[in-house]
This record gives structure tokens, C-alpha cells and sequence, in this order.
């Protein structure tokens, strides 16, 4: 009996061990920022001791950085702050501020303060927190007021796919597809209606990634340049350039160390007086957050705009909001900031609907592939009088009009041919010696009065046909 009894009571004591110790990992996992080692071996620990403020705060904190339940871990990290445990107000702080409670997050950067009042590295970092939150309130105060449409949450790596835009806005791209490269870039194009011209972001030497212009000349594009040699006064990447159809305006986003999150969108024009692009303006809440917005593109045509942002959104997914442009910035007028901070947020995209307002066929027109209107390219240019051009073969009344003007066609490209072949002996002869000269001399004389005699059964043909066709319509 006595046996048993100490079997069990070593078992007992083992079990125990063991618990204590995982326990004691967990907190050394914890202080190495190892929170999905942590987090089961806290929540199991939770069960037995669901008031304990410190696995509370330990359990909550793994929680939301291993990107759980937010307001799961909200309502832990609160159980910690009441027991004044100043990381559960930093970590609290840092969840309202994303949530745009800007306020509530304030209170909580003060409260980690006072409780961190004897750590000067602590209290630097409750200010410069607080200072962004200051920020953050002020924009929002300043949130614009426009309406979105509509969203659809698509793949970063193809979230241009969600632009459907009209020829007459241009096109977009991804960097890989305007240079055919298969080096995976993350970086955008923009080419303009005409295919003129094209922006583009790409790596500069500084390992910053910078916006570069180029112009079409002839069949290919050249003479790359910078389009602000002084990067606008931004001090980070810039990326996802547009230009509006009057060939001026700018929109483009970039990171800068006073970005609300990480990109934030920006407008510039350019001076044509003085050949440069003037100061950008960075846009108001809810096109930038404090996330990652850009990408933003106008369709004048269609008149709807879209902007990417990944706020709220996981991994690898951006939102892509569709609006409604104002022809002027237009700021909100509400007293209250819980409802502007939920405009700014875009917490909701019919918050920002008209009353009575129906969007389904802007809605259904913005989804909408544009066709392209191409252009049936013309066989020919041939002049028959002062009224009269014609482009083909079944423009022609007059059968026998039709007829000579084949031949005359014929007749061209024989013309074409020798012509070529002329100036290719002409060439040759210029660099030959003087026994080669006297053996081409006769063969190149041959060939300027067999394309001379051409050109002139051309002319003749030329006046025949008109005067076959003159007569058959009437002229």
C-alpha cells in the first residue's frame, strides 16, 4: 500500500514539475518576442487561473501578435490594466490606435506613462506614440467627404486586375509586364492613352525606390528621366504613379517619415513654366489611413476613381475601393469624432451614400471591361477629286476604274522594287573601286530608266482612273 502511495505521490509531484517549468519557458518565450510558442502554454494556464492579471496580459499580448482574436485580446489585456500592469495600457493603446479609437488610445499611452514615470525610455515612447495619435486626430478631423461605391478585397499580387479602366484614362501595369521581365518587382506602371509617354516606379541606385518618365520616340521608348530630381522632399520609396488625361496632374504614393502608416497617397501637378512638378499634397482620411494606401487612378470617362489600401486586411490581400470623384475636397461637417474616425476608417462604405442615392449602374459601369475602339486601318489614300478620297477597293463605282487602279497598285510595288534595288546598287557603286564602277555603271543606268518609265505609266494611270471614276459618278 505504501508503494502505491508513493508511487502516486512522485507522479503528483512530477506532474507539477513539469507545469511549473513549461510555465517558465513560456515566460522566457515571451521576452524573446516568441509569442506562438507562448500563447498555448498561457491560455492553458488561463483555465486554472482566469483572473491572474499577469497571464492575462502574457495570454492577450501573444494573442494579438500572433494576429488572433483582437477583441479577445482586448478584453484580456483590460483584466491586466485594472491591475495596473503598464504593458496591457501600451499594448491597449496600440490596438485602439489601429482601431481609429484615438481618444481611448491616448488615455492609455498616459496611463502606461504614469506608471512608467521613473523609465525615460518608456516615457519617450508613450510620447512618440501619443504624438502620432495627435496626428492621427487631426486628419480625421479633416476626413474627406466622399462617396465609395463600392470594394472587393483581391490578391496584392494581382490587385490591378480591379482597375477597369476606359482607353481614354490609359493603361496600368506592373513593372515586370512593361519591361517583359520575369523578375517579380513590386513596383507600377502607368502608360497614357496615346502610349506616348509612360511613369513607372523602379529601384535606384540609392536602394530607394524613386519615379521615372520616359517618351516614345519613333518605335521605342527612350530618354528616361527622374521625374522629381529631388524626390519631391519625401525621403522614402515612391510608387504607383497616374497621370489624369490632362496630362498635369500626378497621383502617386510614397513612404516618408511622417506617413500616417506606410505608403500614403499624394497629388502633385506639374509647372510648365518652370519644367518641374510643384510641392505634392498628401490627401486626407479616408483615401490615406495608417496603413498602406495607393494606387489611386481617376476615370474621367466612366467617372468613378479606385485606391488600394491593406488596412484590415490579411497577409497578402488589399482592398480595392471604388468612388465617386469631387470636383473639389470637400470636408466632412459632423461635431462628432467617433463619426468622422468611422468615415476616415471606412468602417462602413454606405456610411458614405447619398440619401436615396442608387449606385448600381455606376457600380455595374466600373466593373465593366472598356472595349477598345479600334480603328479599321485604311488599304490605301487615292485622291479622285476635291470631294472624294478613297481608302478601298469597294469604294470604287466604275468596275473599270477599279480595274486600272489594281494595276496601277501592281505597277507601284514594281516601282518599289526596282527602286530599292537602285539605291542599293547607288550604295554600292560609291564604294567600289574604279573597274567594279565601270561594270555596274550600265546595269544602274538600265534601272533609272526602267523606274523612270514606271513613274511615268503611273501618272498616266493615276489620271485614267480618275477620269473613269469622274465620269461614272457624275463629276
Amino acid at each position: 500500500m505504501k508503494i502505491i502511495y508513493y508511487s502516486f505521490f512522485a507522479i503528483f509531484s512530477f506532474s507539477i514539475a513539469t507545469k511549473a517549468q513549461t510555465l517558465e519557458e513560456a515566460k522566457i518565450w515571451y521576452k524573446q518576442k516568441n509569442f506562438s510558442l507562448a500563447k498555448p502554454v498561457f491560455e492553458k494556464e488561463l483555465q486554472a487561473k482566469p483572473t491572474d492579471p499577469s497571464l492575462n496580459l502574457w495570454y492577450g499580448a501573444s494573442l494579438y501578435e500572433t494576429g488572433g482574436d483582437v477583441d479577445v485580446a482586448v478584453s484580456h489585456l483590460k483584466v491586466a490594466a485594472q491591475k495596473s500592469l503598464p504593458d496591457a495600457s501600451l499594448y491597449l493603446g496600440d490596438i485602439y490606435t489601429q482601431k481609429y479609437l484615438f481618444t481611448q488610445a491616448l488615455a492609455e499611452y498616459d496611463r502606461y506613462a504614469k506608471l512608467k514615470r521613473m523609465d525615460k525610455e518608456a516615457i519617450n515612447v508613450a510620447n512618440a506614440r501619443k504624438t502620432k495619435v495627435d496626428n492621427c486626430l487631426q486628419l480625421v478631423r479633416r476626413t474627406e467627404d466622399i462617396q465609395i461605391i463600392d470594394s472587393t478585397v483581391v490578391d496584392k499580387d494581382s490587385f490591378l486586375s480591379a482597375y477597369k479602366l476606359s482607353p481614354t484614362s490609359g493603361k496600368l501595369a506592373t513593372f515586370s509586364e512593361l519591361f517583359d521581365t520575369k523578375q517579380k518587382v513590386d513596383a507600377a506602371a502607368y502608360l497614357n492613352e496615346k502610349r506616348t509617354k509612360i511613369y513607372y516606379s523602379r529601384m535606384a541606385q540609392d536602394s530607394i525606390f524613386k519615379l521615372y518618365t520616359m517618351e516614345k520616340v519613333l518605335d521605342q521608348f527612350g530618354n528616361e528621366k527622374q521625374v522629381s530630381p529631388t524626390n519631391f522632399g519625401l525621403k522614402g520609396d515612391e510608387n504607383y504613379p497616374f497621370v489624369l488625361t490632362d496630362g498635369v496632374t500626378l497621383y502617386f504614393a510614397a513612404k516618408d517619415e511622417d506617413s500616417m502608416g506606410g505608403y500614403d497617397l499624394f497629388v502633385t501637378r506639374y509647372n510648365l513654366a518652370k519644367d518641374s512638378y510643384l510641392v505634392p499634397e498628401r490627401l486626407n482620411m479616408p483615401f490615406n489611413s495608417i496603413y498602406n494606401d495607393y494606387m489611386l487612378v481617376i476615370d474621367e470617362e466612366k467617372g468613378v476613381g479606385w485606391f488600394a489600401s491593406d488596412r484590415f486586411q490579411p497577409e497578402g490581400k488589399v482592398c480595392v475601393y471604388t468612388f465617386i470623384p469631387n470636383n473639389q475636397v470637400k470636408s466632412l461637417e459632423n461635431e462628432s469624432i467617433d463619426y468622422l474616425a468611422s468615415r476616415a476608417r471606412i468602417l462602413s462604405i454606405k456610411d458614405s451614400w447619398k440619401t436615396g442615392a442608387n449606385y448600381a449602374q455606376l457600380i455595374a459601369l466600373a466593373k465593366k471591361n472598356a472595349e477598345m475602339k479600334t480603328e479599321k486601318k485604311a488599304d490605301f489614300t487615292f485622291v479622285i477629286n476635291d470631294n472624294s478620297v478613297y481608302h478601298y477597293l469597294k469604294d470604287f463605282r466604275s468596275k473599270n476604274a477599279q480595274e486600272a487602279f489594281s494595276q496601277m497598285k501592281e505597277l507601284e510595288k514594281s516601282l518599289d522594287q526596282k527602286t530599292n534595288d537602285l539605291e542599293q546598287k547607288r550604295l554600292k557603286y560609291s564604294k567600289s573601286d574604279a573597274e567594279t564602277k565601270r561594270q555596274m555603271t550600265q546595269e544602274i543606268l538600265t534601272l533609272e530608266n526602267e523606274t523612270e518609265s514606271l513613274d511615268t505609266r503611273l501618272e498616266t494611270l493615276a489620271i485614267q482612273v480618275r477620269n473613269l471614276e469622274n465620269k461614272k459618278i457624275g463629276n
